[in-house]
Parts: structure tokens; sequence; C-alpha cells
């Protein structure tokens, strides 16, 4: 690995660390990730070490193994196929009703014929009828460079014993294994892939200890922030409104709290939706996708939930006529619960009858679940929430895809995915461990927000030009006002054989 990154002109970490997986000597007839800047040079001069196959179409993220970003430059504008051992063209045709010709004009290294691994651009993905979806297109500033703050509370005061690593400390400790670790883990994932880019990233990571502790004073005033791009964190909102009045440059919010529509500082940027944009998204939803019958809005006994309702009940009035909604209606508890009876009294066989649920009260949210799946045959039944909250995982998954739960989702696992695979490869190869829910968060946010700014522009003026989707999270932030708000939301459907569609 050294004589390969003296011949790189890189250095010899900067190379290992991009490759943790290459133990020793690398192994002849594989693959190591480089950094694109410095493919020409590999070509032109690693001829002979390690039988390495290095070409411009690994430039062109054609091989799985380059970086974990491969994807991106593409994904949303073509179907993609990895090739697989004993593929032929015919093969593809067949699969696929693509010629040998169409392919080459998509993929020229096909010249050389198909190699196990080659990621193909099939097709191009067909436009849709979406006028609100417009996705940003990854642009990398050659000879960009970024220098990022992470700031997380790790708490390692607690932990004083020198002779621990943080790998240690990590795995040992079960206090640490939280967001801020996960978190943290999935972050390094995507500057790896990035540096594999050719980005050179210098990441600073500050421990801010417990809430309420003085570090993040001192992090301020002593380590220079305005002298980074960004800072990605606090994870605590009354700390990142702190930094944030403190410094001139983007400051990340990674994580969702309730306090987050409190903050005032331009320079924020808020990853996750409030709890409003989801209401909003599946009133947008229903609106487009209902084509007439009954819609009846859930509520508990509770203000705040029953002004939420009436707010539903409005919206969707909307789109109310003769020919369209025969009715919509407000259930709420009578006495604590609500019977099945009324239930009845307004859905109708052979109508469409979607219900809305706008509580989370485990008890109604049981009742009525148990309600609708015992429904005559030829009654028919669809079940919606803007909010997926802990008490839906107390119900049987078969009971809610009787029903066709409907649900907004900020995340949507796609493990067959190509983009989610080559994700949990590499974060397996470095952590040898799966990827948590917020292992995969940091890797999206981090990612996400450090390849906009390698464009070389203005954060907030590209957080404008376009959505983008990573390996769970989409982010959406056109249209917001003073603070830069994330609005992608997904719209997920259970289905019969307990699997999960995304709508939307």
């Amino acid at each position: 690995m050294s004589k390969i990154a003296q011949k790189l002109e890189m250095k010899t970490p900067d190379l290992i660390r991009l490759n943790p997986d290459v133990l020793g000597e690398p192994v002849p007839n594989s693959f190591i990730v480089v950094p694109q800047k410095k493919l020409k040079i590999l070509k032109n001069k690693l001829k002979g070490i390690a039988n390495q196959v290095v070409s411009d179409s690994i430039a062109d993220s054609t091989y799985l193994n380059d970086t974990n970003g491969l994807l991106d430059e593409f994904k949303e504008k073509f179907i993609v196929y990895e090739v697989k051992k004993g593929d032929t063209f015919y093969a593809l045709n067949k699969a696929f009703e693509v010629s040998r010709g169409e392919l080459l004009l998509l993929n020229p290294e096909l010249s050389e014929g198909l190699k196990v691994g080659m990621i193909l651009k099939i097709k191009e993905i067909p436009a849709q009828n979406v006028t609100d979806e417009f996705f940003y297109s990854d642009y990398i500033d050659p000879g960009t460079d970024l220098k990022v703050a992470l700031l997380l509370p790790f708490r390692t005061d607690k932990y004083s014993n020198d002779t621990l690593t943080l790998k240690e400390i990590f795995t040992r400790n079960a206090t640490l294994v939280n967001i801020a670790t996960d978190f943290y883990l999935g972050a390094e994932v995507a500057i790896d892939s990035l540096r594999g880019k050719g980005i050179d990233i210098q990441l600073n990571v500050f421990d801010t200890g417990g809430r309420n502790s003085d570090k993040i004073s001192s992090i301020i005033f002593e380590k220079d922030l305005n002298n980074h791009n960004v800072v990605i964190g606090p994870l605590y909102s009354e700390e990142v409104q702190t930094v944030a009045a403190n410094v001139n440059i983007p400051v990340i919010f990674p994580v969702y709290s309730k306090n987050q529509s409190e903050f005032s500082s331009s320079n924020i940027v808020k990853t996750s939706p409030d709890k409003r944009v989801f209401r909003e998204e599946l009133e947008r939803y229903i609106k487009e996708n209902f084509d007439g019958g009954n819609i009846i809005v859930v509520s508990d006994d509770k203000f705040d939930n029953l002004q939420i309702s009436r707010l539903i009940k409005m919206s969707l009035a909307s789109v109310a006529s003769d020919t369209i909604v025969k009715t919509i209606k407000i259930l709420s508890p009578q006495e604590g619960y609500i019977e099945k009876e009324r239930f009845l009294e307004i859905l109708e066989p052979n109508t469409k009858n979607w219900v809305v649920i706008a509580t989370d009260n485990t008890v109604i949210v049981s009742d009525v679940v148990n309600s609708l799946i015992s429904l005559p045959e030829e009654t028919s039944v669809k079940v919606f929430t803007f909010d997926k909250g802990g008490v839906y995982d107390k119900i049987d998954n078969r009971k809610l895809a009787k029903i066709g739960f409907t649900y907004v989702s900020d995340d949507f696992v796609d493990e067959s995915s190509l983009s989610s695979r080559i994700f949990r490869k590499q974060y397996l190869q470095k952590n040898k461990a799966l990827p948590s829910f917020y292992a995969t968060k940091g890797f999206d946010i981090t990612y996400d927000i450090l390849i906009r700014l390698a464009s070389g522009k203005d954060l907030k003026s590209t957080l404008e030009e376009g959505m983008s989707m990573r390996v769970e999270t989409k982010f959406d932030y056109r249209n917001s006002t003073n603070i830069s708000e994330n609005k992608g939301l997904f719209i997920v459907q259970y289905n019969e054989d307990l699997s999960l569609t995304r709508l939307k």
C-alpha cells in the first residue's frame, strides 16, 4: 500500500483509511478505493502492481468496489443493474428489452465486455408527471477542500482510563452506544466515501459532554468554529441555538426536537421535518389520490388532537362534493372508546372508505384497528396516519396489512437497493456490525450536506436547487422561509405479504 500511495502521490495513512479491509499487501485481482482525482495517475503508473484493474470506467462509477456514493450521480435517472457471473448480452436483452448497442451508448466501458461487479445503466427512468419533484444534481468543484466540525455528546469524561481506545469505549459501554456514537460512525463512512471522490475533508470531532455542561461554551470560544465550512450538531436544541448565535457558518441540526420550531437563527438547517409537515403531506396525498367514497378522521378527546382533526377535515373538505366525498366526519371516543357500530353507520359496502387516525392513544388505536379488521367482507377500508409512533409497534403487522395501513415517514428502508447494499457493506467492513437507524442518518445527513458544499456554492443556494435521495432519507429544503427546513417525506404502505411499498 505504501508503494501504491507513493505512485499516487498521496500519504499512505490516507490510502489505508480509505481501504480499511485491506490488511497487509493488496490481494492480486482485487479492487481498492482511491481519490477520483488520482485515477489518471493510477492508470498511468500502476501497471503491474497487484494486477490491479483500473480504468476510466471506475471514474464513471461503474464498479461496485468504487466509493459508496457511486449511484448518486445517476440513480434517479437510470435503471441500474449489477453484472453477475454468467450474465450475457442476450440475457440482459431478454430481461430488460434493451439491445447491446443501447447498453454501449450508456456504458462505453462495455466495449471491453461484461465484467462481474459492473454497475450498468440499463435505460433512463421515464419522466413522472410530478411537478413538485426536482432532484439536485451532485457536482464536485475540482480541488474542493472542506473543514467540518462535528459536535456530539460522547461524554468521554466518564471514561478517563487512558488505556481504552475510542472503539473500545463504544463497544464496551452500553451508555455510549446511542444516538451520538451511531451517528458518528455513519458520518465517518460518508466522509470516507467523499474523500474517495477526491474531496479533501478535514474532520474535527468535539465532545459536547452531557446536557447543560459548559463544554459548548468552551468549544465555541476556544476552537474557532468559524474557521470551518460547516458545523454538524449538537444534538440538544438549546445548544444548537447557542452555537448558531455565535458563528456565521451553517449549523446542521441532525435530529428532531419538538423545540425546533423555536429556532430563529437563519444559519440553522433542520434535517428532520416538523410534525406539522407530516400532517400536511398526508393531506396532500389524500387530495391527490382520493376519487370517491367516505373519509373518517379518528381523534381522542384531547383538545390539541381535536383541533388537528378539525384542520384535517377542513383541508380534505376542499375536495368534497356529492360525486367525490359522500361523507367526511370526525369520530372521537365516548366513555373512552369508539364502538364498532359507529364505524358501520358511516362505512358503506362496495365503496372506498378511508380512515385517518389522528391520535396516538394506545387504547383508541387498538380498538379502531380491531374494529376495522372485522368488517364484513364487502366493506373495504384503508387506514392512514401521519404520526406512526410506538403505539403501532404493539399491533400485529398482519392486522395492519389487512387494512392497508399507510403512514407518513421520514425514512424508507429498501434493503434491496444498490445504494443500501453498498452502504451496509462498507459500514460492516469498517465497524464489524450492521448500521443502526441513526448510523444511516449519520451517513445520509453528512453525505448530503458535504456533497452540496463540495459544489463550491453557498449551501443555502444548493438546498433550493432540488431534493436529493440518499440511502434511507429524502432531503427537500425547497420553499423554506428564514430557516432551511427539510420537508422530504415518504408515504409508505403495508402490503398483504407484510412487505412495505413506497407510494410517494
